[in-house]
């Protein structure tokens, strides 16, 4: 009979109230271990890394592992949605649907768990995607590598698309991305003589109108790219002469070449208002993610078996300034990510966004179906080639 699609949703809403951080994941880990304990055991191997974990659902003819990865953490963000199911975590939030793709993904592992497929599954739940960035280590793991799928696929909530759709495209989707820190450190002093001075709240304006011509004036109108600053920190209060300011934000670019050039040019400008404000200034470009490049073959592949079994509406979508380090993943591994449909009336990272709980068993229906599909077609291919 299978489990109700009504469990998952539950699920959704337990993971929904406990958001935590990059690598602090302990409660979400320990639902996450906790329900699938509660899973048929015959077929499963459950593993953990850090506070990852890596489920295997073994096929009853394994000739391939097919791979899905769902992410885990939270933002520090507070949250003003209408649930009664809010985050009890004071400052933290699932503002960016990572409670939803781990509810999929024991939804996936569910499925085969219940009606294994020929082949093996691996369903990845990877800690810190928001940050420090838990991909790339993952992948570097003993306990991946000794499980590395053949072929992987993954997902992401879309608050601009309705229920039932599903948007992707070969080639890239998300942009290579990395974190910006720049940190300035002058002279304080008292307001009233700034001569002897050197404010860090000036230079810091200076630099943020500065960093934003850098795209507009040093970057090809035909090669895409974004600088935002979304904090600045300076000063402790109205009467004394800031020493130092920070500035955090973000650069996104849809090619390396880009990004290492909109680097160049940061550098430079920070030079400049080292010079100017007689002041010394340090960059840090803290995570950096790679772009999420769908392999176009089994895209293609995975857009033409949508069309036929219509278990969501396809519409193949632009690419995006969005970062995911599920790029890591495409790197090593040939595979696809997806936008799942969710229609909020707030988008991704906002303090109100409401996925709505429909998209769950669509994304259920179109991963399962596609895993099956894709199994038993390899098979049919061997079969006749033999």
């Amino acid at each position: 009979m299978g489990t109700p699609i009504d469990t998952f949703a539950g699920l959704r809403r337990r993971l929904h109230q406990i958001p935590e951080p990059g690598f602090q994941e302990y409660k979400t880990q320990k639902l996450l271990l906790d329900y699938l304990s509660g899973l048929p055991q015959d077929r499963l191997e459950i593993r953990t890394w850090r506070t990852g974990v890596l489920v295997k659902v073994k096929g009853t003819d394994p000739k391939r592992t097919f791979g899905y990865r769902a992410d885990m953490d939270g933002l520090p963000i507070e949250e003003e949605t209408s649930y009664e199911f809010r985050s009890v975590h004071p400052g933290f939030m699932h503002a960016c649907g990572h409670d939803m793709h781990m509810a999929i993904g024991l939804g996936i592992v569910t499925r085969f768990a219940e009606q294994p497929m020929a082949d093996d599954l691996v369903v990845i739940f990877q800690p810190a995607e928001e940050g420090p960035g838990g991909a790339q280590p993952m992948l570097e793991s003993a306990e991946l590598q000794d499980w590395m799928p053949d072929q992987i696929a993954a997902l992401h909530i879309a608050p601009e698309y309705e229920v039932g759709t599903i948007a992707v495209r070969p080639g890239i989707l998300f942009a290579d991305t990395s974190e910006l820190f720049i940190d300035l450190v002058g002279k304080g002093g008292h307001a009233a003589y700034p001569h002897k001075a050197n404010d860090m709240v000036v230079a810091s304006a200076h630099l943020l109108v500065q960093l934003q011509s850098i795209v507009s004036r040093s970057v090809d109108p035909l090669h895409s790219a974004v600088i935002t600053v979304g904090k600045i920190e300076s000063g402790v209060r109205q009467n004394v002469i800031a020493e130092k300011a920070r500035l955090e934000g973000t650069i996104r670019t849809l090619s390396a070449e880009t990004m290492d050039s909109v680097k160049k040019r940061i550098e430079a400008v920070v030079r400049g208002i080292e010079t100017s404000f007689e002041c010394k200034a340090a960059i840090d470009y803290g995570a950096l993610y790679r772009q999420v490049y769908n392999d176009e073959r089994l895209t293609s592949e995975f857009m033409d078996w949508l069309r036929a079994a219509g278990t969501a509406n396809l519409r193949e979508c632009d690419a995006a300034m969005t970062g995911e380090d599920f790029g890591y993943f495409l790197e090593k591994i040939p595979g696809f990510m997806f936008w799942l449909g969710v229609e909020s009336d707030y988008g991704l990272h906002h303090a109100k966004i409401e996925p709505d709980e429909r998209a769950i068993p669509v994304a259920l229906d179109t991963v399962e179906g596609y895993f099956r599909w894709k199994s038993e077609s390899l098979r049919t291919a061997g079969r006749e080639s033999s």
